[in-house]
């Protein structure tokens, strides 16, 4: 890796481009802006996106920024190892098809990454500005997202060069981010992919989870058209275990497989009245709006609406849950969250534009008890006031009960996002495979490979609820190891279709 980013940083054209600026000059230009809708405007659509993204002028002096530094720390924060400098260094000249490329030859959703990844707390906080200057760091996010759109609207689109295929079947179980990078990396090396999906539509979290006006579902076609350009083949309303078992797909020839099944089992908190009507989970809400259409009136999708609104957690998902509320119609849309404003898991962007949105923050605040009406719909939660103690194993302070605190506030609807819990597999189809008391799945953390030889796991189903990012990262990690395995199971064949079949 090092001497590759060393032969790439000494072509001649990058050599000439540092010479443009010098690196004071660089220093000097301010941070660009994202523009965006007003908050006026936006609340009154749920697929209206929010970032409207760069121009290609402040794009390219964005790019400017970028020092094109001998040790890029930045690439040490992405886990998927884009060559950031080598992507920036292409907007600054104006290759921006180039720097989409670049973006592809190791991230198989660059315009979704641009979206949703938080950089802030990977690349961008590893970058030279931030690290050396103290400065602002160049908005790696935002030019990542700028070369991905320029390309789809461009209308053309390229597609990484895949080797020559080895008629080696293996299976990636569900098509969140961690199976689609997986699946992208093994077509790259000539594997014939299959993405078995349960639900009818593709894509995973990234359809079901997040909310059109951060994640439009027509950017994530775009990608998963790439994909499917790249020979992998997706397999919709099939359930791993129930329409087929694995013998029966090893039997249809599957050599190796990928569990990405994700983390869609939600968490309560088991507090009384949590029973009552118009209490739900974070993940039926956003899935009953982001992939059962359920905002739109031309379908007859159930949704709950309120006057009153609260949402339960601080995370991206509770934030993506209260302003999805706001978007269909709440008066007061709430977070309630137990900690202070600073110990918020939830990206700063999404949390300013939520208050932007006239979302109301109740932080330090716990839900104890709820209440309903005569027909067992909830209409009343009762708080309890937090203060800070000391950190616990996260590193935060720990909420510490005010005593005598307790208030009520109306509700009408309540939404629990606390967190998830894998998706359960099949128990007596894998007794071997060992799984943690969480029900995550257990890997070698180098090639995220299971106690059963041929199955590797990654994303949500492994760490127990992550960013898209860190999923993806596992599905370039699995992907390395699945072939390594391959290669050393098939005794050296794989270049040797023939061969293979025979050993079969």
């Amino acid at each position: 890796m090092e001497e590759y980013l060393k032969i790439e940083r000494e072509k001649e054209w990058r050599v000439e481009l540092r010479t443009k600026l010098k690196n004071k000059e660089r220093t000097t230009i301010e941070r660009v802006q994202m523009p965006g809708l007003d908050p006026i405007e936006r609340i009154q659509y749920q697929d209206r996106e929010v970032n409207l993204g760069l121009d290609e002028a402040s794009a390219i002096t964005e790019a400017s920024r970028c020092m094109d530094c001998v040790n890029p720390t930045c690439i040490e924060g992405c886990p998927v190892s884009i060559n950031i400098p080598k992507f920036i260094k292409n907007i600054e000249r104006g290759e921006m098809h180039e720097a989409a490329k670049t973006l592809k030859e190791t991230s198989a959703l660059p315009a979704v990454c641009g979206r949703v990844c938080p950089q802030e707390k990977q690349c961008e906080a590893q970058c030279f500005y931030t690290l050396k200057l103290k400065k602002e760091p160049v908005a790696i996010g935002y030019l990542e997202r700028f070369a991905a759109d320029f390309e789809q609207n461009s209308g053309s689109i390229s597609v990484p060069e895949t080797a020559e295929k080895n008629n080696i079947k293996v299976a990636a179980i569900g098509s969140g981010p961690a199976s689609l990078s997986f699946a992208g990396d093994m077509a790259k090396l000539g594997y014939d992919v299959t993405v078995f999906e349960a639900l009818h539509e593709v894509g995973g979290v990234l359809k079901y989870g997040i909310p059109e006006f951060r994640l439009p579902n027509r950017v994530v076609d775009v990608e998963l058209a790439s994909l499917e350009k790249m020979g992998v083949k997706f397999e919709r309303n099939f359930i791993v275990g129930r329409t087929a078992s694995f013998d029966d797909l090893k039997e249809e020839g599957f050599h190796a497989f990928f569990v990405a099944s994700g983390a869609g089992l939600p968490r309560f908190m088991n507090i009384p009245g949590e029973n009552f009507n118009g209490i739900l989970s974070s993940n039926e809400y956003l899935t009953r709006v982001n992939l059962m259409n359920a905002a739109k009136s031309e379908f007859d999708t159930p949704v709950l609406r309120g006057k009153n609104i609260a949402v339960i957690g601080g995370g991206n998902t509770a934030m993506d849950s209260v302003r999805t509320a706001k978007r269909l119609g709440a008066e007061r849309a709430m977070i309630v969250y137990r900690r202070s404003r600073e110990e918020m898991p939830a990206r700063v962007e999404e949390v300013l534009h939520a208050e932007e949105e006239g979302i109301e923050f109740l932080n330090l605040n716990n839900p104890i008890e709820y209440f309903a009406d005569e027909n067992g719909r909830v209409n009343r939660m009762r708080l309890q006031k937090m203060e800070l103690g000391e950190p616990d194993a996260s590193g935060r302070r720990r909420p510490v009960v005010v005593e005598g605190s307790e208030y009520d506030i109306p509700v009408d609807v309540v939404v629990v996002a606390i967190g998830v819990s894998p998706n359960p597999l099949v128990p007596s189809e894998l007794p071997e495979l060992k799984v943690s008391r969480w029900g995550t799945i257990e890997v070698d953390p180098e090639t995220m490979q299971s106690s059963i030889p041929d199955l590797f796991a990654g994303g949500d189903i492994v760490r127990g609820g992550a960013t898209v990012i860190l999923a993806m990262g596992d599905g370039r990690k699995a992907a390395a190891g699945m072939h390594q395995y391959l290669q050393t199971k098939q005794n050296n064949l794989v270049s040797e279709p023939s061969a293979i079949k025979n050993a079969d």
